[in-house]
Parts: structure tokens; C-alpha cells; sequence
């Protein structure tokens, strides 16, 4: 289960990726190309959502130990979603802002206005992706720097648990042990008791064949 979702993240992280740059292309295209790339952008995004998901599917059925990391995760990957449909949504906007200053601009002025704005848009998503990027950069590292911590602690609580498993087995050797010791001091007692009750009859009857002897013994003289 967890390297299915490990594959849907993965998934993730390649279309995210490709929803950015297409985002930051938007502004500088125009017509039936910007038509179709703002297409494949709604696209993608309906694809990431489908797989965000996929994953809460999947960590509903996760156990309980991992749920609360895969959710924290989950909750980013929603949180980079919202940014990126925001995005989107700007970047359509800007185009047709500059679609309605190119038109009441002079002829003379075009030239260099769209140069301009070209420019700076081209400045803005560089920086947009460049952001983007660390961003993802830092949360895969935070990723990877949760899951070893997690993996460190299942591992010190597996040792934890098999301690546990082995003290409880050399408990139960040692109550059998204390059984056995029990019945053999039982058996020893008992066995010490009928000795002891014997060797009493013994002299018992000793001390009664003695004591006949010498009645009788006195009674002939």
C-alpha cells in the first residue's frame, strides 16, 4: 500500500512540475496555442486531483502508525494544488489584461510595450518556477527526513517489542521452572512425612515388643 502511494506521489511531483512551466507559457502565447495549452493545463490539474485522491483512498486503509505522516503530506500536496489552480487562474486573467491594454494602446507603442511586459512576465514566472521548485525540493527532502524518522522509530519500537517477546518467554520458562521446584518440594515433603510416619511405627512397635518381653519376662519369675 505505501509504495502505491509512493508511485501516485511520484506522479504528482511530474505533473505538478509540468502544470508550472505550462502555467508560466500561458502569457506568452497566444490564439489556438494558448487555447490548447490552457486545455492541458485544466487537464493535468483534473489528473492531479484525481490522484490526490487516489491517495486519501489509499491512507484511509494505511496503518495506523503511518496515517498521520501520509496526511500531513497529503495536506501539502493539497495546498500546492490550490496554489497552482490559482495560478492558472491569474495567468489567463494577466493574458487577457494585456490583450485589453494592447488594444488602447498607439501603434507606435506596441512594439515596445510587449517587449516590456514580455519581459517582465518572463521575469515573474522564472522566479514563480524557480519558487515552486525549492518549494518541492524542501518538501521531498522533508519527505525523506520523515519517513527515516519514521523508519528509525518502527525499528527501535520492532527491538522494543521483541525485548518484550523475550522477557515475557524467559518469564514463562521461569514460572514453569517455579512449578517444577513447587511440585518437587511437594513430592520431597510428602515422601519426608511418610519416612518419618514410618520409622515412628517403627519404634512404636520397638518399644511395645520390648515392653512385652519384660512383662513377660517378670511374670514367669
Amino acid at each position: 500500500m505505501t509504495s502505491l502511494i509512493q508511485d501516485y506521489e511520484q506522479q504528482y511531483a511530474v505533473l505538478s512540475a509540468e502544470i508550472t512551466s505550462d502555467i508560466g507559457k500561458i502569457g506568452r502565447i497566444s490564439g489556438a496555442e494558448r487555447r490548447e495549452l490552457v486545455g492541458k493545463v485544466n487537464s493535468s490539474l483534473e489528473e492531479v486531483q484525481e490522484l490526490l485522491e487516489q491517495i486519501q483512498l489509499e491512507i484511509r486503509d494505511a496503518n495506523s502508525s503511518n496515517k498521520s505522516v501520509l496526511t500531513n503530506r497529503l495536506n501539502c500536496y493539497q495546498a500546492e494544488l490550490k496554489r497552482l489552480k490559482q495560478e492558472f487562474v491569474n495567468a489567463k486573467n494577466n493574458k487577457n489584461d494585456t490583450t485589453i491594454s494592447f488594444e488602447s494602446t498607439d501603434y507606435d507603442n506596441v512594439g515596445e510595450s510587449i517587449n516590456d511586459e514580455q519581459q517582465r512576465r518572463l521575469l515573474d514566472n522564472s522566479e514563480r518556477i524557480e519558487r515552486t521548485g525549492n518549494r518541492l525540493a524542501d518538501g521531498y527532502r522533508t519527505i525523506l527526513e520523515t519517513e527515516t524518522i519514521g523508519a528509525a522509530v518502527l525499528q527501535d519500537l520492532s527491538e522494543q517489542r521483541e525485548k518484550i517477546q523475550r522477557s515475557r518467554s524467559r518469564l514463562r520458562e521461569t514460572n514453569e521452572d517455579l512449578r517444577l521446584s513447587s511440585r518437587i518440594m511437594n513430592s520431597m515433603i510428602v515422601r519426608s512425612l511418610r519416612e518419618r510416619a514410618v520409622l515412628y511405627g517403627v519404634v512404636l512397635l520397638f518399644i511395645v515388643v520390648v515392653s512385652l518381653s519384660i512383662y513377660l519376662s517378670v511374670s514367669k519369675d
